[in-house]
């Protein structure tokens, strides 16, 4: 296997390239086996290592898992180098994940002992190059302090997978991925040392999917927080194929980086794409890395369009309404990160947030089948005031792999509703008198107030309560000519109730059981004699066609048709 790569990525000031090689061989069934890349040298200037040897290993088997599938290998995402102050405390995540998604992964570090499942040298002169860290197996994270500014430190791990639990106490993996980065400590910078970040617009460990040929375009959003400063160049690591634009400025302490791709049926499976913002003091932010899963559709959430239709409610609701829902284009489940909310927000009273759901755990998010269903506690609404609801990325996941995320929706009118006010539903009548004498009566009005604009939920209010009713006599007068004006009595109409009879589809199920029960036996009973009788005749015929007293008498009869027929 060649060992020359396409050069993916690179940076002329900070002096690093990288980049990834795939190529597809065909390897029997019930084959393991490692593969290594071992050879001399590593750099001066690294921590533990230096000018020594490396080694990579990778364990390949196509053995059967139990359940009777081949084995996928776990995938790790990082930066290849990360910029760190020293003498501070750092922790840093390793981003694995497995297309085979019940097994239990776990990372460890490198070894020069061959008592592995490699059998091999795994890290050369660089196993343990970070002093002192810490490694927490089962999710990668590495927790480390760097003591020498402008050296590097060596990290080497190997992430591997186990079918069940039983597999992990014995130490049996199926496969073993290695994982080599580095870490460059800086001394402490003087004033403002606050680093950039990546702050969107995908958060995080995102998980996209993809097509084959689909037109990718996806925005990296940087902040910096210190006077003076701006990001100047980033470190990455993408797939082949994927472009990168300049580093653009569309705001004050805002930069952005433009990422393009259409990726290729070869590429089927997880993509990483990882990055690192700088900025002018060479302050590195922290890794920002999504996967793209080649092959896979992200959900979508569903605009509301029509009442009743994929988000209920839409238009004018109740005060007391407490169940929201919405739907998706596919299945999906509850989001694999915390921190992935969904927001409620009061427009009419300023755009503020009235709450906010975490859907990577809070229990009043829930999720079942193309549907996300939020249920509140407590209703919150103001009655008279208009409401608008926005997601982050990934509050719908699909079910494979990382769980394809849907997109983020920050559009205030993608879901609107507004609170029915009862105040502004009461009747008052105003009467102005011009030059001559008038009676103002108030007509009827009902108890039962019936909202005339648009609801999902179509509910009756009726209160008992005696309506009140205003009527009000004013008087204008002639500018030339006073004249006499006499207001006459106020009589109010006695009160009524009316109802509006509203049918829901569980209101027409029950009243349509009886009815169909009633048809169901109305049918039965014809048809029983009928079916009867269809029976008795199939199985007479049955009868005479297989009884052999019936079949002997058949061949009696051909024999003697042909006797007749010899004379």
């Amino acid at each position: 296997m060649l060992v020359p790569t396409y050069c993916t990525d690179f940076s002329a000031p900070m002096d690093v390239a990288s980049g990834e090689y795939f190529q597809t061989y065909v390897i029997p069934l019930n084959t393991a086996f490692s593969i290594a890349f071992s050879t001399c040298c590593w750099f001066y200037e690294l921590a533990i290592g230096s000018s020594g040897s490396w080694s990579v290993v990778s364990r390949i088997s196509t053995f059967l898992r139990p359940d009777g599938y081949i084995n996928t290998s776990p995938i790790g995402v990082t930066l290849p180098i990360l910029y760190k102050e020293i003498n501070k405390q750092h922790v840093h995540v390793v981003q694995m994940s497995d297309f085979d998604g019940t097994d239990l992964l776990r990372c460890r570090w490198s070894t020069k002992s061959t008592p592995t499942i490699n059998q091999y040298d795994e890290c050369g002169d660089m196993c343990n190059g970070v002093a002192g860290a810490n490694l927490i197996p089962g999710n990668c994270t590495i927790v480390f302090q760097l003591s020498t500014a402008n050296w590097y430190a060596g990290v080497a791990i190997q992430i591997e997978d186990f079918f069940n639990n039983a597999a992990l106490l014995a130490n049996t993996p199926m496969s073993s991925v290695p994982f080599q980065f580095l870490f460059y400590g800086y001394a402490a910078p003087t004033g403002c040392s606050t680093p950039p970040a990546i702050i969107g617009d995908r958060p995080n460990r995102a998980c996209i999917g993809v097509m084959p040929y689909d037109n990718i375009t996806e925005y990296v959003t940087i902040e910096v927080y210190c006077p003076g400063k701006s990001i100047v160049e980033y470190v990455s690591s993408v797939p082949v194929g994927m472009r990168k634009s300049a580093i653009l400025n569309p705001s004050p302490n805002i930069y952005r980086i433009v990422l393009s791709w259409i990726p290729i049926p070869d590429q089927n499976g997880p993509q990483g794409v990882c990055i690192g913002a700088v900025d002018n003091t060479n302050l590195q932010s922290n890794q920002w890395c999504i996967t793209f899963l080649v092959g896979y559709k992200s959900p979508d959430v569903i605009r509301p369009t029509i009442v009743q239709g994929s988000a209920s409610p839409i238009g004018t609701i109740f005060q007391n309404h407490t169940v929201f829902s919405i739907q998706t284009s596919i299945s999906v489940n509850r989001p694999t990160r915390n921190d992935t909310f969904i927001y409620f927000y009061n427009a009419s009273g300023g755009n503020t947030l009235v709450r906010k759901y975490d859907c990577g755990w809070q229990p009043e998010v829930t999720y079942t089948g193309f549907t996300i269903v939020i249920r509140f506690p407590v209703a919150p609404w103001t009655p008279g005031h208009f409401f608008y609801v926005t997601m982050d990325s990934g509050v719908a996941s699909g079910t494979e792999f990382c769980g394809p995320e849907s997109a983020p929706m920050y559009d205030k009118t993608f879901w609107v509703f507004n609170i029915w006010n009862p105040a502004v539903s009461s009747t008052t009548t105003t009467t102005t008198t011009p030059f001559t004498t008038v009676t103002v009566t108030t007509k009827p009005t009902s108890t039962t107030s019936i909202n005339t604009l648009l609801t999902t939920t179509g509910i009756v209010v009726t209160t008992t309560s005696p309506v009140t009713t205003t009527a009000t006599t004013s008087t204008t007068a002639v500018s030339t000519t006073a004249l006499p004006t006499t207001a006459g009595s106020t009589t109010t109409g006695a009160t009524t109730e009316s109802t509006v009879a509203v049918m829901y589809p569980k209101d027409f199920e029950l009243a349509c059981l009886q009815p169909i029960a009633i048809m169901n036996a109305i049918m039965l009973g014809a048809m029983m004699p009928i079916q009867g009788l269809a029976m008795y005749a199939a199985f007479t015929k049955l009868s005479n066609k297989f009884r052999a007293a019936s079949i002997q008498a058949r061949v009696r009869h051909q024999q003697r048709m042909k006797r007749i027929m010899r004379k």
